[in-house]
């Protein structure tokens, strides 16, 4: 049994975009782009800032991995993740 292309012959999906780029050049109108950051947003950037206590942590935890000398505690990983979902 042999199934031909049915209806779909020589249709460019990506045609019709290529049209409205080229319809918005030839305007010779340029578009703008906005944007804009809510306050609430900008209060997450500033609380995100990390402190100098918690770089000097950062470091050193990087120092110990790099070296291989990083344990990890088990049971204060079981606590926290059983803190975590206790919420």
């Amino acid at each position: 049994m042999k199934i031909n292309n049915f209806g779909t012959q020589g249709i460019n999906p990506y045609k019709k975009v290529n049209k409205v780029d080229q319809t918005n050049k030839s305007e010779g109108t340029k578009g703008t782009d906005k944007v804009e950051i809510s306050s609430v947003a900008k209060e997450l950037q500033q609380v995100s800032q990390v402190s100098g206590a918690r770089t000097e942590k950062i470091e050193a935890l990087k120092k110990q991995i790099q070296s291989g000398t990083y344990e990890v505690n088990a049971q204060d990983v079981a606590k926290s993740i059983i803190n975590f979902y206790a919420k």
